[in-house]
């Protein structure tokens, strides 16, 4: 685990820490795919005269109040036609609302995570009144007028100010100092083994290193950002692994190495994802690219050795297989024999031009 910065940052004494009282399994991916709003049995609870909330799973603790800033996801429908506009889940980054000074076309919104608590996930339901008004939004994301709206929420944890500052206005040295905090509050969680709670302290470390702030860093600050920002997609990986969400591990390796392509640490639990779904080429080749830039890495070594002895092990029971099926036919007889290693033959050659035909097409790409 990654538990320090190369570069020190100041830190804001008076910034409040965020509530996340025992919201456990909070960063659960929803188990649908998706692409349809869920379907919710519990009561409509009537927050406005147009918004209401169905609670898909409890949580725990207070509700923010005003000017808090909460960490959140959400996927969001058109009620008619239920056409998916936005999904933060798959964007593999929280957003902040700033409760009291959200955008006009999220007040419908607002009132629904107002009445949540950490950790809760819940169906709101939205009157276009509250939501894109009467003549939609044609640009992104894409709404049609008059639009009533199903947002699927989650509150990851909420950042209880009195003055409700949004992160665009803290200073880069604050975002990043907080940002820190949060990564190792999540490596304390991950010592004691609580690794949905440390996921959601990685989640809202990285909210404060949206896209929109890292374009506008450079040299120094991009590197400290960096420094806090690709070790939180790590540990979060990590995490995943131990929980056998592999898919959602690959997938935050994979950002980390966008920003750094030689990241050994990125590398090598992308591989070991890769391994438990099978992938043992694809597995391999990162295993041995992680090696070039950790040759001394043991744990690296380990892997590659225990990917060696499962296609043993693999070859050995298809040659047993193979050798069962020929032995009725022709006891001992050299056609057999012939055939066998024919058969293997051809299995190795299959497996050699796939290896090749894969790495030219990722040169060509």
């Amino acid at each position: 685990m990654d538990e320090s910065l190369e570069h020190q940052t100041q830190t804001h004494d008076q910034e409040s820490e965020i509530v996340t009282e025992g919201s456990a399994v909070v960063h659960s991916e929803p188990s649908q795919e998706g692409n349809v709003p869920p379907k919710v049995d519990s009561e409509a609870e009537v927050l406005d005269e147009k918004v209401s909330k169905q609670i898909i799973k409890e949580g725990h603790g207070s509700k923010p109040s005003k000017y808090s800033t909460c960490f959140l996801h959400y996927r969001a429908w058109t009620k008619n036609s239920q056409h998916k506009f936005e999904d933060t889940w798959h964007e593999q980054q929280p957003i902040e609302l700033v409760l009291g000074k959200e955008k006009k076309e999220l007040a419908g919104l607002a009132i629904g995570v107002a009445s949540m608590k950490s950790g809760e996930r819940a169906l709101v339901h939205v009157g276009w009144e509250l939501a894109y008004g009467k003549e939609g939004n044609f640009s992104f994301p894409n709404v049609p007028p008059m639009a009533d709206l199903l947002y699927e929420v989650e509150v990851i944890g909420f950042d209880e100010t009195k003055e409700g500052k949004a992160r665009s206005d803290m200073t880069v040295e604050e975002r990043i100092g907080a940002a820190d905090r949060r990564k190792m509050d999540g490596n304390s969680l991950f010592k004691e083994e609580k690794l949905e709670e440390a996921m959601q302290q990685y989640e809202m470390a990285i909210a404060y290193m949206g896209d929109d702030f890292m374009f506008q860093l450079y040299g120094k600050y991009q590197d400290m950002a960096l420094a806090v920002k690709n070790p939180c997609h790590l540990n979060i990986a990590a995490c995943l692994i131990k929980l056998k969400r592999y898919d959602e591990a690959i997938g935050h390796c994979n950002i980390v190495l966008t920003e750094e392509e030689k990241n050994p640490k990125a590398l090598f639990r992308r591989g070991k994802a890769k391994a438990e779904l099978g992938q043992m080429d694809s597995a391999r080749d990162d295993f041995r690219k992680a090696q070039k830039y950790a040759p001394d890495d043991k744990a690296i070594r380990r892997e590659l050795r225990a990917l060696a002895e499962q296609e043993k092990a693999l070859y050995q029971k298809q040659k047993e297989m193979y050798k069962g099926i020929f032995k009725g036919k022709d006891e001992g007889g050299a056609k057999s024999k012939s055939l066998f290693w024919l058969i293997v033959l051809w299995q190795w050659f299959v497996s050699l031009f796939s290896r090749i035909f894969r790495r030219h097409r990722v040169k060509a790409d």
